[in-house]
């Protein structure tokens, strides 16, 4: 059976209930929410609504309604992207931005954009002084990761969050690692917009995604069209979340995400966040062992998403004797996030990732240690 070690990219397996919602929406409820008045419809809509209020409360959004399902996380960070800004617009971005931000960003220079990239530190956390100078004057937008793809790094984002604040800027925080994990509190920190995936540790199927934009920002929507409300009106709704909806929803995706939410609360996810971040501690203390093994280490770490590299060997052929000789799934490379991987000194060949995930066991990440052990053996 394969060790699952690939979480921060999709979390497998899921909990039975996602798999459980899903079948439920595609067998027994089949029609489409808000376009009908039977009763099948109605039992659409009420699942609908019942993951607003789950992701609301995850989130800390104070209203449902402020809460928008799109396929994934880059969908909802390239809506803000191009329907904030304008030509000539200044954007801060950390430099440990997924390419989700960077290559929208590097698109919309033909515009007139401007990108400036806020320093790190060599371990990959924000530096302050430096984000707060450069907040001087004014950009349009601040997009921040919550923690890295690459290292599992926590950044400062509550006072990044402040910083902002006091400046009447507008943060979009990417919380596509951290949803599900870290505490997020979108009305206290006053984010002005919120991305998430619905298929990492929030434990729900791929194809769904969360936007959150504060009401009083007015972000055009990336797609338009069918709603189901206002249908008499040639123009798209002008409220959340049809504004950002059009089209018919993935309701089994959504089922399944609200089953994985319901999840986390049930377990606790402080409880989930403990047990990642305790077999992060066993799988770093156990590879720097080796002195072969360089370990890229956090400040803080935010998730348990750990990082290596080997001396004398190319992560990709480590990937690939870990799938082949001992069936453990890891990721390997850039991780689409060949910025950060520059702030880390680990481009252009990348890293091993290993992500434990709320199902792995410690005799799992015990495998994983042995196994790599016979690999540096064999590979000198």
């Amino acid at each position: 059976m394969t060790i699952y070690l690939d979480n921060a990219a999709t979390s497998h397996p899921k909990p039975a209930c996602v798999y459980e919602a899903v079948r439920r929406a595609l067998s027994d409820i089949g029609a489409s929410p808000g376009r009908a008045a039977h009763r099948r419809a109605r039992e659409a809509d009420a699942v609908l609504s019942d993951a607003r209020v789950k992701a609301a409360q995850l989130l800390g959004i104070d209203d449902p309604r402020t809460v928008s399902f799109t396929r994934n996380a880059t969908e909802s960070i390239n809506i803000v992207l191009k329907g904030w800004l304008r030509p000539g617009d200044r954007v801060l971005i950390s430099a440990v931005e997924h390419n989700s931000v960077v290559r929208p960003l590097s698109g919309l220079k033909s515009i007139g954009i401007q990108t400036t990239v806020v320093p790190c530190s060599e371990r990959g956390t924000l530096r302050l002084d430096a984000f707060e100078s450069l907040l001087d004057p004014p950009p349009r937008l601040v997009v921040l990761t919550h923690a890295s793809n690459v290292n599992g790094g926590l950044q400062p984002v509550v006072e990044a969050a402040r910083l902002c604040r006091a400046g009447g800027i507008p943060l979009l925080l990417d919380a596509a690692q951290t949803a599900g994990l870290q505490t997020i509190r979108a009305k206290n920190w006053d984010l002005g917009m919120l991305a998430c995936s619905g298929h990492k540790a929030l434990l729900g199927p791929p194809g769904v995604g969360i936007l959150y934009v504060r009401k009083d920002l007015d972000v055009r929507p990336l797609m338009e069209g069918g709603t189901g409300s206002r249908s008499e009106e040639d123009l798209q709704p002008d409220y959340s979340p049809d504004r950002y909806e059009s089209g018919t929803p993935n309701l089994p995706g959504i089922a399944g995400l609200a089953a994985g939410m319901a999840f986390i609360v049930e377990e606790g996810m402080d409880a989930l966040l403990r047990h990642e971040l305790e077999l992060s501690r066993r799988i770093e203390e156990g590879l720097s062992l080796n002195s072969r093994v360089r370990v890229l280490r956090p400040d803080v770490r935010g998730t348990g998403t750990v990082s290596f590299t080997v001396d004398g060997l190319n992560p990709s052929d480590i990937g690939h004797i870990l799938d082949e000789a001992f069936d453990i799934a890891v990721r390997t490379g850039l991780h689409c996030a060949p910025l950060a991987h520059r702030t880390l000194g680990t481009f252009p060949e990348g890293t091993v990732r290993v992500s434990p995930g709320f199902s792995t066991s410690s005799t799992d990440i015990d495998y994983f240690l042995d196994s790599m052990r016979l690999l540096l053996s064999r590979q000198r």
